[in-house]
């Protein structure tokens, strides 16, 4: 391909509203063009980037046995009425009225449309198991769509669904799955973690996310470097966390403290360690208020509390309910004397505490002293924390490490979830009907390319990993006017075309400086420089983008020269 005839329009300025430079350097090298919030044009360069990252998928897949299909974008209310997700699901869920006010939505994922296909097609377990995917446009209305295609409204997804007569067909497909994913982003290029992690609103049993680490990335991975263990922030879990001696009590004592509410500032003006405060966080849900203790030194996971719930509806209550539940303003909640119709939690970390200093339900004043037990209970102990650095791993005892990634793939375990209230059903061995158990297996397309450049650059540009760069190398004259430099120019772009190079010729009139801006930019992987002082002794200038470590070769072996970088720079295999 000839730049002069390729559409590509690199940007000088950096975008306002980039946050991330995977945002900036796709809208300044030519990639993506904002059509609205959180909807992008994908531009001829960054298609071809996605088209890469397509044929690796598939190629992946088909080796673990998975079938391409498409599915309509738009779907009709019905469907996900029957699975009871069409008033669970929220403010994402694009809906759509057609002209005969029929209620339809515009697809964040297929679970009803899928489950309603297989259910009219397979009847036997004969016909057990069946892995099917797609390479779609979804849509997901995010309040605040931001990064780019990190965190877009209208995005490229590749999504599978398997089904199975048992639980241990689903076991075989999720690990056959989970190796395709391990393969897949290995071929990419990329360094990543596979993790436990929550299911959210695709619900199910068991799900792992893979994450691309990166500094900007979302996401907080808990690791154990011992024993291997890993999990999103949203599901990680500890080991029993260090406490601070056992004390005993007198009775429970009320003590004032005026204008304290923070731990910290209770702690120092009680003279106590901020570990034996315990703070009451007091929820809406659709569940009622609830009220859950936890270590005063720690946060709550809403994530986990939800989960505990079995609701997505946990908000911080306000200034109104807390008076309520409570009797106290803002900051002098505890559990002792909590009104009848709260329900209460408490969080394991705080189990142990005794004479633990918590708020008196009454403003201005804390009580000391508090027993489990004596002055309060709650209805149920849970896991509420949010897992930090250095707590305890909860399956070795090792200090954990914390750090940031960006979600690429989540594959779920969904049993029965969607294929039970659906009606999805299969004839047994024995004749009997039964709820196929059901995987689903997601992969961002987009968000693999932007993260692969969040984890790929440096103050000029993209370094593409070999198979995502949208081309492989850039052969570049530096004078369109020197006869001699565009004949071997164009010598060297056919001979790489005619191996199979992805290769573009920069043949446009632009000085030397605006081409290697350009090159730096958009990040080929290889550089082929053709310019006149080198020419002069037979030889051109070839470098990586990656090291930037110029070489003179000659020109009768500067093709191969190529192709013997071109192999260094592919990613190692996975099995």
């Amino acid at each position: 391909m000839r730049w002069s005839r390729f559409y590509l329009n690199t940007v000088r300025e950096v975008p306002r509203d980039a946050e991330v430079a995977s945002h900036r350097l796709m809208i300044r090298a030519g990639m993506i063009r904002k059509v609205a919030a959180g909807i992008y044009t994908y531009l001829p360069l960054g298609w071809r980037s996605l088209s890469k990252l397509e044929t690796i998928v598939r190629g992946e897949l088909a080796k673990a046995d998975c079938i391409e299909l498409s599915m309509p974008a738009v779907q009709p209310s019905e469907l996900w009425m029957e699975s009871g997700r069409w008033d669970r699901y929220g403010n994402e869920l694009l809906r759509i009225t057609d002209r005969h006010d029929r209620e339809f939505c515009f697809g964040p994922t297929h679970e009803e449309v899928i489950t309603d296909l297989v259910r009219h097609d397979i009847t036997s377990y004969r016909q057990l198991p069946v892995n099917l995917y797609q390479i779609q446009t979804k849509f997901r209305d995010e309040i605040r769509p931001r990064f780019g295609l990190m965190r877009g409204r209208e995005f490229l997804m590749k999504d599978a669904y398997s089904f199975h007569a048992d639980g241990s067909g689903l076991e075989e497909t999720y690990q056959d799955m989970r190796r395709a994913y391990d393969r897949i982003f290995t071929a990419c290029g990329l360094d990543f973690l596979r993790v436990e992690a929550d299911s959210g609103a695709i619900g199910g049993s068991v799900s792992h996310e893979f994450m691309v680490t990166a500094k900007t990335g979302e996401s907080v991975v808990v690791q154990c470097p011992k024993c291997g263990y890993g999990a999103n922030q949203e599901r990680a879990e500890a080991g029993d966390l260090e406490a601070p001696e056992p004390q005993e009590s007198t009775l429970a004592s009320e003590v004032a403290t005026p204008g304290k509410t923070g731990v910290e500032e209770v702690a120092e003006f009680l003279k106590v360690d901020p570990r034996r405060v315990v703070k009451t966080l007091v929820y809406d849900t659709d569940h009622g208020v609830v009220a859950v203790a936890i270590r005063g030194d720690r946060e709550l996971n809403e994530v986990k509390l939800g989960n505990f719930l079995n609701t997505t509806a946990v908000e911080l209550a306000g200034e109104a309910t807390i008076l309520a539940a409570t009797g106290a303003p803002v900051g002098f909640a505890g559990p002792v004397g909590l009104a009848p119709d709260v329900r209460f939690l408490a969080d394991e970390s705080v189990r142990a505490l005794t004479a633990f200093v918590c708020g008196a339900n009454k403003g201005d004043a804390h009580l000391t002293d508090v027993e489990w037990g004596r002055d309060a209970a709650p209805e149920a102990w849970g896991d509420f924390l949010t897992v930090d650095a250095d707590d305890p791993c909860g399956r070795c005892g090792s200090p954990l490490q914390v750090s940031r990634g960006i979600e690429v793939g989540h594959i779920f375990k969904l049993g029965t979830k969607y294929s039970e209230p659906m009606g999805c059903t299969f004839a047994d061995e024995n004749g009997s009907d039964r709820a196929m158990e059901m995987g689903c297996y997601g992969l961002g397309i987009g968000r693999t390319v932007a993260a692969a450049i969040e984890q790929n650059h440096d103050e000029n540009g993209i370094i593409w990993p070999l198979p995502l760069a949208p081309f492989e190398v850039l052969v570049a004259p530096l004078s369109d006017r020197d006869p001699a430099l565009l004949e071997v120019a164009e010598k060297l772009y056919a001979e790489l075309a005619a191996q199979g190079v992805d290769v573009l010729l920069d043949d446009r009139a632009e000085r030397p400086g605006v081409k290697f801006k350009d090159a730096d930019l958009i990040g080929f992987p290889v550089r082929l420089v053709i310019g006149g002082k080198s020419l002069a002794e037979g030889k051109v200038e070839l470098s990586l983008r990656r090291d930037r470590e110029k070489m003179a070769v000659s020109v009768t072996d500067a093709v191969e020269k190529v192709a013997e970088l071109l192999q260094r720079e592919q990613p190692g295999e996975t099995q």
